[in-house]
């Protein structure tokens, strides 16, 4: 059985609960807000892999999450996303802070160098975000420009990291739905 796979931080309750306050602020942008449950940070995406290299995964996580502290991460700015090209996303900016891009790189490193799992790492520096809100392409280009909302919200919230979750992603109709198949705890 294939499965569409990634490797996450997800956001506590207070968190997503804090950032769903944010869906009422832009009314007028024709998008689809992130169902709560479905709010998290992706640290690398696999994409479809087979049981056993699931199992490798898995296995591979949790080494890599052993080595590392509970950290926190800072969320700083709501923005349009990608920063290059047309917005297609509104997304929450992370600080990039060393914990987390070292937890990044090393699970990436990890993944690679097991010959395990059959993925190709994604070709652009690692930008922490939170997609909020994916905008309708084609609803947007309708509106003016000088009638687009600016999005550039700075916030301060933070959390403590102590996991990180192997997940499962299911395309349907009504947007993606997540299963944690996995949870890789930090050291204590």
């Amino acid at each position: 059985m294939r499965h569409r796979i990634f490797i996450a931080i997800n956001l506590p309750k207070g968190i997503k609960d804090k950032l769903l306050e944010y869906q009422s602020k832009w009314p007028e942008i024709p998008s689809r807000w992130t169902k709560p449950e479905n709010l998290h940070f992706t640290l690398i995406f696999l994409g479809y892999l087979n049981d056993e290299e699931l199992v490798n995964v898995c296995q591979i996580t949790k080494e890599v999450a052993s080595k590392y502290k509970p950290f926190s991460i800072k969320l700083e700015k709501i923005i349009y996303g990608p920063s290059a090209g047309k917005p297609r996303m509104i997304w929450l900016e992370g600080e990039k802070s060393s914990e987390f891009t070292e937890l990044q790189a090393d699970l990436e490193r990890a993944l690679l160098d097991s010959g395990k799992i059959s993925f190709s790492p994604e070709n652009r520096a690692f930008s922490p975000h939170i997609t909020l809100a994916r905008i309708k392409e084609w609803e947007f280009r309708k509106i003016e420009p000088e009638e687009k909302p600016e999005i550039n919200e700075e916030i301060s919230l933070n959390f403590e990291v102590t996991s990180i979750e192997v997940m499962e992603s299911q395309l349907k109709k009504g947007g993606a739905e997540y299963a944690v198949l996995g949870s890789a705890p930090l050291r204590s």
